[in-house]
């Protein structure tokens, strides 16, 4: 038995369940959610509530989340004011949970409904955070998979060694964690980071993730990119450090010239002209001198925007919230009825 198993306390069934479900764009899928949602809630005995977090969604969407929430009212909705991103919409729907434990998944179904039983028995077993780890992606390109696998082994080597391998977002956790990780206030959001940094007693289900029910998928390559650069910027300083070891070889490769130079002068050998050798280390020096200035620049940016505190999302309307609630650095109208005026 491993030091950390030896800290767990068997659990019972907890009383209440929430899920955090973002939804963008997601119109063509929703009504497959919903089936396999309730064909699930089915077997649960505890109290159910599904929080959708509606980000700026340009379809139906929202139409649809209403009219279930009219059917049901363990249905809840948060309609943010606009989009603020995958990682605001989680932030904005775990403000708002109320359960013993919570879910977080996406609404798009690669995150199975049906696993969440999987994670109630390690929960049961005394687990604090129970992780989906991806073991197969169905459905997504090799260029996805190769940079996917890339990044993990990036931030799982150099920026946080306990962040774990290909997992996202889809998680289970109990309200303690749940209560801690609502104190992390940050703009610049890495969730999953985030979660791994707070400790407890983390374990993982396996998961064969299955492609898309329906769609298309909203993290096109650019996106991709920008979420892995901000997992970097806003979670270490290690691309600051990188700057630093880059400069250091280049001096290096500086005094080795220097030194193969001096070497053949001293054998007799007639030198060739020395100008394309310094403007070749001109441009790698000013490379990196700028290099390094950006990412200066980068972290200087940021902390421009934590100091501006603006809140992390906005809430344009509720639906089934009977006592909205304002977090530190949110914005929810406050005084809404149960049920929103349709």
């Amino acid at each position: 038995m491993s030091n950390l198993e030896e800290k767990l306390w068997p659990r019972e069934e907890p009383g209440s369940l929430s899920f955090v479900i973002p939804v963008h764009d997601e119109e063509e899928v929703l009504p497959a959610l919903r089936e396999r949602l309730e064909r699930m809630g089915s077997s649960l005995t505890c109290e159910i509530e599904w929080i959708f977090v509606d980000d700026g969604s340009r379809d139906r969407s929202l139409t649809f989340l209403r009219r279930w929430a009219d059917s049901d009212r363990r249905v809840r909705i948060l309609e943010l004011a606009r989009n603020f991103g995958h990682q605001a919409a989680v932030t904005a729907g775990l403000d708002h949970t109320r359960g013993e434990v919570v879910v977080v998944m996406d609404g798009d179904l690669q995150d199975p409904p049906e696993l969440v039983l999987d994670m109630l028995k390690r929960y049961r077993e005394g687990w604090d955070v129970v992780y989906a780890k991806r073991r197969r992606r169905e459905g997504e390109s090799v260029f996805k998979r190769a940079t996917a696998a890339v990044f993990y082994w990036v931030m799982h080597t150099f920026v946080h060694r306990e962040l774990p391998l290909n997992v996202g977002d889809f998680r289970l956790m109990t309200r303690e964690a749940t209560d801690a990780l609502s104190h992390l206030r940050e703009g610049h959001r890495f969730l999953r980071g985030m979660v791994a940094w707070l400790g407890f007693c983390q374990t993982e289900v396996l998961l064969d993730r299955p492609a898309r029910a329906a769609g298309r998928t909203k993290f096109s390559a650019r996106r991709m990119f920008r979420f892995a650069w901000d997992a970097m910027l806003s979670f270490s300083s290690m691309p600051l450090r990188l700057g630093i070891y880059f400069g250091a070889v280049v001096s290096l490769f500086g005094v080795a010239v220097a030194g193969y130079s001096m070497v053949r002068k001293l054998l007799g050998h007639q030198l060739v002209p020395g100008w394309p050798t310094l403007v070749i280390l001109q441009c790698i020096i000013g490379g990196a001198i700028l290099v390094t200035l950006g990412l200066i620049g980068e972290y200087v940016g940021r902390i421009y925007d934590e100091l501006k505190r603006r809140p992390l999302y906005i809430v344009r309307r509720t639906y089934n919230l009977e006592r909205p609630r304002s977090p530190d650095r949110a914005v929810v109208p406050s005084g809404l009825p149960a049920r929103e005026e349709r």
